[in-house]
């Protein structure tokens, strides 16, 4: 294993760009990069396992062949280098093929998450404007109420329409892939909007040697593993790190056609042998509330497992390590960076529990006041990358559309965070979800993470709820293990619990106990939601109805 110092003392851009990429920033084509470069080598590419238990493999000799065909019905449609081609699709070999298809023209492939309402999806195809949406059966129906919408192509199509599979059959098996420079774009991807309308952002092909990084150093992927990354492909962690990562580096991904549940998740692994492993504190929560159900079937299966999207509890890492005798480690990143913040599996360095880790081979991590000068260790402030010491930091800003997350040579995350003495980064918090009170702030990680450290315990979401005299109070929102209810001296106790692990000020003066917790389509929790509720009620309680 490298030891992490010496991984950043040896860093060199130009270096990683000709090994990752044979050197060659102005001749570029993902197709080739994530499946062409691997052809002949025998190697499995995708690994598909649908809900009933059937299973099927590619190699990326198979996927090359389907993937020339299906460009070829693409180019039939007008696409060509630069356009937009959209993906409706469950985890399956066509949503795999569409995407190489629309790369290996030098177009730029637009994830829609399959859970998207027909608004949701209206507003993402017409600020990206693409020529082309590919879909199935069960999601074709959305389209119908998408003003709008582009030419459609679907997986079992209705009478009359474009059917994937005979679009397939009449193509040409030949077609050469057009090439790019690394600045352009090859995915158009979309923010989860939590606090606005969803911004459109380019990720330009240089991004591939970052993603291959991550895969290397973080999630310390080997050539003898079985890799599953539970992560949506209509998402960036999915998109990022479960295809394009792994296919770059010529190992297989696998694809779970189903919905997530405990039993899936254990079959999966044990069936498949998977052995590296990825997903978010959400899906692992859940995971952990089973118990037994979850751990005895896959017992030993496991190498590594890897999380992100939210912070990771302690509580959660406790856990794998007792019950399953594996590491899971913590990973920080935005749809606008990529992962640019872990705790390295495959590089040697300490790790600070409950740390998000250190700063990605590539990248300058710095913690920024409100001034934007860069803060020491032990001094909350806001997460930001210098982009002049940098080299793989490829975000440019939201396409067509202004950004206020620039301030000189740094990009603001938005995220309040405080570094460690010895170099790792803890989060505290969306600057938005940090809590004043009483002067003290308060992170909501920290509380959440106490909360669920209480066996009664499986979910909690902290805000900072609008009070006169403390300008905010901490309130909880819990969601309870089966077997317990709801009660003033649960209540009291969980109370209790936070104090004596945190600290006399940030424990939650009160507690709503609630059976689930809004969340964004990627599982991070919504806790604005919660915030603008609470507001809502205490203005109308402020309200004296006007007598006649």
């Amino acid at each position: 294993m490298r030891d992490y110092a010496e991984a950043v003392r040896v860093f060199e851009y130009g270096e990683a760009v000709a090994t990752a990429l044979h050197g060659n920033l102005e001749a570029l084509n993902a197709c080739v990069e994530c499946c062409d470069r691997h052809v002949g080598s025998g190697r499995l590419a995708l690994l598909h396992e649908d809900r009933d238990g059937n299973s099927s493999r590619y190699s990326f000799d198979q996927l090359q062949s389907l993937a020339v065909r299906f460009a070829n019905v693409l180019k039939a449609q007008g696409v060509g280098a630069g356009d937009r081609v959209a993906g409706l699709m469950p985890r399956t070999a066509e949503l795999l093929v569409t995407v190489l298809a629309t790369w290996r023209l030098g177009a730029v492939y637009q994830p829609l998450f399959t859970a998207f309402g027909p608004k949701a999806i209206e507003h993402r195809l017409a600020q990206s404007r693409a020529r082309v949406v590919v879909t199935d059966s069960l999601n074709r129906c959305k389209l119908d109420d998408v003003h709008g919408c582009p030419t459609i192509i679907t997986v079992n199509a209705r009478s009359g329409e474009l059917d994937f599979q005979q679009c397939m059959d009449s193509a040409s098996q030949v077609c050469e892939p057009v090439m790019r420079s690394g600045s352009d774009p090859f995915l158009l991807m979309f923010t989860s909007g939590t606090t606005g309308p969803a911004k459109p952002l380019e990720v330009p092909l240089r991004a591939i040697v970052a993603f291959q990084g991550y895969m290397r150093d973080a999630i310390d992927l080997r050539p003898e593993d079985n890799f599953w990354n539970l992560a949506d492909p209509g998402w960036a962690y999915g998109l990022y790190y479960a295809v394009t990562g792994p296919l770059s580096l010529g190992h297989a991904t696998t694809f779970y056609d189903g919905p997530f549940s405990v039993d899936s998740c254990a079959r999966v692994i044990d069936k498949l042998g998977i052995t590296n492993l990825a997903g978010s504190p959400t899906a692992f929560r859940l995971l952990i509330a089973a118990g037994e159900q979850f751990s005895a079937p896959v017992n030993g299966r496991l190498r590594v497992v890897s999380s992100a999207g939210e912070p990771l509890n302690p509580e959660v890492i406790r856990w794998f390590a007792e019950e399953l005798g594996v590491t899971i480690h913590d990973h920080y990143g935005q749809t606008e960076l990529g992962m640019v913040l872990c705790n390295h599996h495959g590089l040697r360095h300490a790790v600070h529990m409950g740390a998000a880790g250190f700063a990605i081979p590539g990248h300058r991590i710095v913690v920024l006041d409100e001034q934007g000068q860069e803060l020491p260790a032990g001094q909350p402030g806001i997460l930001a990358v210098d982009r002049e010491q940098s080299p793989l930091c490829w975000f440019a800003g939201y396409h067509g559309l202004p950004t206020k997350a620039f301030v000189g040579k740094y990009y603001l995350s938005g995220d309040t965070v405080e570094l460690n003495p010895e170099g790792s980064v803890s989060f505290v918090g969306r600057s938005d979800d940090v809590i004043t009170t009483s002067g003290y702030r308060v992170g909501p990680f920290d509380v959440e993470s106490a909360l669920i450290e209480h066996p009664a315990v499986i979910e909690a979401a902290v805000i900072g709820k609008p009070d006169p005299q403390r300008t905010e109070l901490i309130k909880a929102f819990v969601v309870l293990a089966a077997g317990y209810q709801g009660s003033a001296e649960l209540e009291e106790d969980l109370r209790q619990h936070v104090r004596q692990r945190l600290y006399a000020h940030a424990y939650p003066r009160e507690i709503e106990f609630v059976s689930e917790l809004p969340k964004t389509p990627s599982g991070k929790l919504q806790r604005f939601i919660l915030r603008n509720q609470e507001v809502a009620k205490q203005q109308a309680q402020q309200i004296t109805p006007v007598s006649a």
